[in-house]
């Protein structure tokens, strides 16, 4: 199955040096994925050429004579910037030209010019980020992680409904695990609209395991954890800080005195294996989920390793089917509400 992925390659902190490398080391590993870069053409052959390279049958690039900036506001990047290599790359993938579009542009942005382009699928009412965490015995899906800070309990179930059928597609999982993320297993504990989504999903055809707290995540209790964008956010950023101190910490102590940093030599097998398991790189990526298109977001400050991750993310979103498997289970989800 032949994917065709369109990159927006001038977004992120560092724009064609990190999308251009990150492409090209993506279609060494999968010959089945045709890639096209979007963005300023001169600058796009520019960066190929100092890599010894140039366009072929399955790289193309596509001109674009604008960028969105990691400050331009929504609005005016939707409004006002219509020829941006961010707009054009998702044009590509509603036209059909394209199965995926990957970014590490302006989120807010993306977000918006994505529904607006794409539209929802039918049943969703609002688009969710979705993205991996770290857990003891491998990782979990969380969403929504910031798109969207209040949301009903409708939402938190179609939440539900596209983060079960994101893991089903992608790890092959026949009835991924939900857990809603609370301040309490208990059913008396939490909000409203969270009491309200925990009776919802309970009736739904869903493996719902329950409410989860914060520390479920990192147990991997769930597949999936299911929350509001502005909780979602908060525990990423959260998580993101702590693994930033904890690594300052160690560096800091093994850094101490000359015994220290003979310990911190014998203990690098140990370190790096450490390292290895908390690398953010190899999370990255996050799915747009809702839209009628296939649209991952990168971290802005991503490295050519950490992009290619993203890449792989969006390829295996199409490549299983997430978007045919979403409708499915919104459909059958109308069906029991009738």
């Amino acid at each position: 199955m032949d994917i065709t992925v369109a990159i927006d390659a001038m977004g992120g902190d560092h724009g064609p040096h990190i999308t251009v490398p990150a492409a090209l080391a993506y279609l060494n590993r999968d010959a089945e994925v045709n890639i096209v870069l979007v963005g300023l053409a001169g600058v796009l052959e520019a960066e190929l050429q100092s890599l010894h390279t140039s366009v072929s049958s399955r790289l193309r690039i596509r001109h674009a004579s604008e960028v969105v900036t990691m400050d331009d506001p929504p609005a005016l990047s939707l409004r006002n910037k219509k020829d941006s290599s961010m707009r054009i790359a998702i044009n590509l993938v509603k036209t059909g030209e394209a199965n995926a579009c990957v970014s590490a542009g302006n989120t807010g942005a993306l977000m918006a010019i994505s529904r607006f382009v794409l539209k929802m699928l039918p049943g969703i009412e609002r688009p969710a980020i979705a993205g991996m965490i770290p857990t003891l015995d491998g990782h979990t899906h969380v969403l929504d992680l910031g798109a969207n800070v209040d949301c009903t309990a409708n939402h938190l179930l179609q939440f539900a409904v596209m983060g079960a059928m994101l893991v089903s597609a992608v790890e092959h999982k026949e009835a991924p695990t939900i857990g809603l993320l609370n301040i309490g297993e208990e059913d008396i504990k939490g909000n409203e609209v969270v009491k309200q989504a925990a009776e919802l999903l309970r009736q739904s055809h869903l493996n719902f395991h329950g409410n989860v707290e914060g520390n479920d995540i990192y147990k991997g209790t769930t597949d999936v954890v299911v929350c509001d964008g502005f909780v979602g956010n908060v525990a990423l950023k959260a998580s993101e800080g702590l693994v930033q101190m904890l690594a300052t910490f160690l560096r800091q102590e093994f850094r101490r005195n000359i015994l220290t940093q003979l310990m911190g030599f014998i203990a690098y097998p140990v370190l790096s294996a450490f390292k290895k398991r908390l690398d953010h790189r190899r999370y990255n990526g996050a799915s747009l989920l809702g839209l009628q298109g296939v649209v991952v977001k990168s971290h802005g400050s991503a490295d050519s390793f950490a992009f290619q991750f993203a890449i792989e993310r969006a390829v295996e979103e199409v490549r299983n089917g997430v978007l045919r498997r979403i409708n499915e289970q919104m459909a059958l989800l109308n069906k029991e509400k009738v």
